[in-house]
């Protein structure tokens, strides 16, 4: 027997129920729309007092964020944070006017979440729990007039350039008109993110730019890195740069670690999002001793060489750099490392300051996309209205999120960039559902 279809022209559909699609439900529902959230992810075990969002695991990407503790927006003004959106900055602006990182931290805190100010900007919850987070997302829809359906959509259909009907894996079919796409990248596919929204995109005509993973982990040339394997260095510039002309891309001081395949740590994520095509193309240049100037490291060779001159040169390296480094160090230099420091000749001390300011590490790869935190590239904004969100292909059919191509940099503004577009998508779809003044159908 065929199934009926289900009328929900007079809801906002969300597909897809993490930061994004969260935060539209949110706001759509507290601007008078009713509300249908579609997630396809389930609760391992489904608890009493959760009934109401049908057995969806709800968020799960977002529990996971800021290493588990959220670092959900990024205190900073407009200029700042164009300045860490590389993709496509400018199609920000009007969200960023509407939904503003002060409005996203009032959102929280007016709802019993206090949030903290950290280094760069960096917005947390005051308890370090994501889950705090998830829960305030969570108690504002289950105060609303939102449906939390737990099914995968698996299609979309336009009709005369306007969004129609959605089908879920059990082949039901819901007749809709206004449908928010907040279903994310490729990054973290055990969340959920398998690159569905980029189908649905496709299917209304859009183009989908080129996906690569972005704040990913960068795979190494050679195997010294895996003998560094689990090395974090602290307070370290690192610089990207381009081997064919020797171009920096990227530079900046903070932390980063070795890890049996390469590199990663805040600023290799960071320092990802600026690879353009190969990354065989780059390599990264750590210098060791940003305080100091050659003039001053070499005096403090000399005085530390003076100081200890029978001791071995490992020896002493041991008081510049951390002993699991100093092997490898020595082995890079082209001293031995039982060479005694009072052999050591003026070149070799060069040689040794050099290898301090500019440690480099050849880039052979990024690691799987499946281990970025984000996805570069997406639905080509130029094809979507700034201003809501809608599509400029399939009237009723708005992107929020991941699946936009536009992404930033570690800090916060990856969530920033969702909470600010599903703003917008809201506002409009709330607004046009409320026009049509749909009856109980």
């Amino acid at each position: 027997m065929k199934k009926q279809p289900i009328d929900v022209r007079d809801s906002v559909c969300i597909v897809g129920g993490g930061a994004a699609g969260l935060m539209a439900a949110c706001v759509a529902a507290e601007n008078g729309a009713k509300v249908v959230l579609f997630e396809k992810n389930a609760s391992e075990k489904k608890i009493a007092s959760e009934q109401f969002f049908d057995n969806a695991y709800l968020g799960k990407k977002l529990l996971i964020t800021g290493k588990g503790r959220c670092n959900l927006t990024n205190n900073c003004n407009r200029e700042d944070f164009m300045k860490n959106i590389p993709r496509n900055g400018k199609f920000m602006f009007a969200s960023f006017k509407a939904f503003p990182p002060e409005r996203v931290m009032e959102f929280f805190e007016s709802r019993g979440i206090p949030l903290k100010t950290e280094r760069g900007g960096r917005v947390f919850p005051v308890s370090d729990k994501a889950l705090d987070i998830l829960r305030c997302l969570k108690d504002t829809l289950k105060g609303s007039n939102c449906r939390i359906i737990n099914k995968k959509i698996e299609n979309i259909v336009v009709e005369n350039e306007k969004i129609s009907k959605i089908f879920d894996a059990d082949g039901n079919e819901y007749i809709a008109d206004y449908v928010i796409i907040a279903t994310g990248g490729l990054s973290y596919p055990v969340t959920g993110s398998d690159g569905d929204g980029y189908e649905f995109a496709k299917t209304a005509g859009h183009t989908v730019t080129e996906l690569s993973p972005s704040l990913v982990p960068l795979v190494s040339q050679g195997s010294f890195c895996k003998r560094l394997q689990g090395l974090s260095l602290r307070n370290v510039t690192l610089s990207l740069k381009k081997k064919a002309n020797g171009k920096t891309v990227f530079s900046e001081l903070g932390e980063m670690l070795f890890t049996h395949f390469g590199l990663s740590g805040p600023l290799v994520l960071s320092a990802s999002a600026h690879i353009e095509n190969d990354p065989c193309e780059y390599s990264v240049h750590i210098d060791l001793k940003p305080a100091l100037d050659e003039k001053t490291l070499d005096d403090r060779l000399l005085s530390d060489f003076s100081k200890n001159q029978n001791k071995d040169y490992k020896n002493v390296l041991g008081l510049l750099l951390p002993s699991k480094l100093i092997p490898v160090f020595a082995e890079r230099s082209g001293i031995s490392p039982d060479t005694k420091v009072n052999s050591i000749t003026k070149k070799q001390r060069a040689d040794i300051i050099a290898l301090l300011k500019n440690f480099t590490v050849d880039i052979s790869g990024f690691r799987p996309i499946a281990e970025a935190i984000i996805t570069r590239g997406g639905v080509k904004t130029s094809e979507i209205n700034p201003s809501t969100m809608e599509s400029k292909k399939a009237s009723g059919l708005y992107f929020v999120g991941e699946v936009l191509d536009v992404d930033g940099y570690t800090g916060g503004f990856n969530l920033q960039i969702a909470f600010s577009t599903a703003y917008l998508a809201a506002i409009d779809a709330a607004k046009k559902v409320n026009e049509e003044g749909y009856t109980n159908v």
